[in-house]
C-alpha cells in the first residue's frame, strides 16, 4: 500500500509540473532515437551486405602478386592491371590444376576511356571467354556475344549514356597507342550490385580475343575466378592452389567471399558504433537536464520531505519516491522514443540502403527495446543523487523551511 502511495506522489509531482517534465524527457527522446535509428542502419547495412556477399560464396578470386592486396583489382575486380602484375599462363594452368574439377575462369580488365556520342568518360572493360560469360553473368536485355565486335554493357552505365541494343561505343583514346576501336552494344546485363568476383554493373564485357586484339598481354590475366561446384570445398581449393603457387614464394593471393565479409561487416560495426557514441552524447545532455529537474523538485519539496519523514516515513521511501519520479521520467521519453524510433529508422533505412527488407528482423528491431532501456537506465541514474539528497535531509530543518 505504501508503495503506491509513493508512486502516486511521484505521478502527481510530474504532472504537476508538466511543462518542466515533459522538455526533460525530449531530451531521453531525442537520445533514444538517435542510437537506436543508426543501430537499426548499421544492422541493416550489415545484413544487406552479408546477403549479397553470400551470394558469392561459392566464388574464390586469384589475384596476382603476393601482398595484402595482392598488387590486383580491388574488391569487385575494377581497375586496370599493372603491367608487371598479372598471373601468366603458366600459373592459370596450375589453378586450373588445383582447382580441377571447379570451373576457373581467367579475367582481363583494363580501365579506359569510352565515347558515346557527345559524351565522354571512363569505365573498366572485362575480357571474358565467352563460353565463360554466361556462367557469371545474365543477360537481362538483348543477347550475349555475337562477334568480337560486340559487347555487353553494366545497367548503371547503359542508364548514364542512354546505351540501348545496337548503340555504339568508341573504347581508348585517339592520343594512346592503343588507339580507339568500337563496338556495338550487343546486351544489357542484370544488376548486380556489389559482388566479390567483377563489378559489371559500370563496366563494358568483350570477348577476350576482342580484349588482346585491342590491348595485347595475351595470356597475363588480371585475375582468376574459381566458381565452386561446391561451397564447402572452399578451403580445400584454396589450400590446394595455395600449395601449388606459393609453396616458394607468394605468387598470389587468394581470397573469398566470406573473408571480405567479414572485413567489411567489422569496420562497419565499428563505424556505426562510434556513431552511436556521438549519438549517445544527446542522453549525456539529456540526463543533466534530468539531474537538474530532480534537484529543482527537492528544493521545491522539503517542506513536504519534513511531513513525510516526521511521520514515520523511512528514508528508503523517500529515495522511492524520487527515484519513481526519474523512472517515469524515462519511462515516458524511452518508450515515445522508440516508438519514433520505428518511423524514423524505416525512413532511414529507405533513403541510406534503398531497401527494407531486413528491417522487420530480429537483428534490426533488436536496437529498439535496447535504446528504450538505456534511456531509462540514463534517466534512473540522474535520479539517485536526488534521491539519495532528499532521503538524508534532517527533518527538523526541512520542517522549518519556508
Amino acid at each position: 500500500m505504501t508503495g503506491n502511495v509513493i508512486f502516486d506522489l511521484s505521478v502527481r509531482n510530474v504532472r504537476r509540473h508538466f511543462l518542466r517534465s515533459f522538455l526533460a524527457a525530449i531530451g531521453i527522446v531525442i537520445g533514444v532515437i538517435a542510437i537506436t535509428s543508426l543501430g537499426i542502419m548499421g544492422a541493416n547495412l550489415t545484413l544487406s551486405i552479408t546477403a549479397t556477399l553470400s551470394e558469392n560464396s561459392d566464388i574464390i578470386k586469384v589475384s596476382p602478386g603476393g601482398g595484402p592486396d595482392g598488387g590486383g583489382p580491388g574488391f569487385g575486380g575494377g581497375g586496370g592491371s599493372d603491367e608487371e602484375e598479372y598471373i601468366d599462363e603458366s600459373q592459370f594452368k596450375d589453378i586450373k590444376q588445383a582447382a580441377s574439377p571447379n570451373t576457373v575462369i581467367p579475367v582481363y580488365s583494363e580501365s579506359d576511356t569510352i565515347t558515346v556520342g557527345d559524351l565522354e568518360g571512363r569505365a573498366t572493360v572485362y575480357g571474358l571467354d565467352p563460353d565463360d560469360i554466361a556462367t557469371l553473368l545474365t543477360v537481362a536485355n538483348g543477347t550475349f556475344l555475337k562477334s568480337t565486335s560486340t559487347a555487353l554493357v553494366g545497367p548503371t552505365l547503359a542508364e548514364r549514356y542512354e546505351l540501348k541494343i545496337g548503340s555504339r561505343i568508341t573504347i581508348g583514346d585517339e592520343d594512346s597507342d592503343e588507339g580507339t576501336s568500337t563496338v556495338r552494344v550487343a546486351g544489357i546485363l542484370e544488376e548486380r550490385g556489389m559482388t566479390y568476383d567483377i563489378s559489371t554493373d559500370n563496366a563494358i564485357v568483350v570477348s577476350d580475343r576482342w580484349f588482346t586484339g585491342f590491348y595485347g598481354g595475351e595470356g597475363e590475366y588480371s585475375e582468376v575466378i574459381v566458381k565452386l561446384d561446391d561451397i564447402n570445398d572452399v578451403d580445400a581449393v584454396e589450400e590446394a592452389i595455395d600449395d601449388q603457387l606459393n609453396r616458394k614464394e607468394d605468387e598470389v593471393t587468394i581470397s573469398d567471399a566470406s573473408r571480405m565479409m567479414d572485413s567489411i561487416t567489422s569496420s562497419i560495426s565499428t563505424i556505426i558504433s562510434m556513431m552511436m557514441g556521438i549519438g549517445a552524447i544527446s542522453l549525456l545532455v539529456a540526463s543533466v537536464s534530468i539531474f537538474n529537474v530532480m534537484m529543482m523538485s527537492v528544493t521545491e519539496r522539503i517542506k513536504e520531505i519534513g511531513i513525510l519523514r516526521s511521520i514515520g516515513t523511512r528514508r528508503s521511501v523517500v529515495r522511492r519516491m524520487f527515484l519513481y519520479e526519474a523512472f517515469i521520467l524515462g519511462m515516458l521519453g524511452a518508450v515515445v522514443g522508440g516508438i519514433l524510433s520505428m518511423i524514423i529508422g524505416y525512413l532511414v533505412v529507405l533513403v541510406m540502403i534503398g531497401t527494407t527488407d531486413y528491417f522487420f528482423t530480429f537483428d534490426s528491431l533488436i536496437y529498439i527495446p535496447y535504446g528504450i532501456a538505456v534511456g531509462i537506465v540514463v534517466c534512473v541514474l540522474s535520479g539517485v543523487y536526488p534521491a539519495w539528497s532528499a532521503a538524508n535531509l534532517d527533518p527538523i530543518e526541512a520542517l522549518a523551511t519556508e
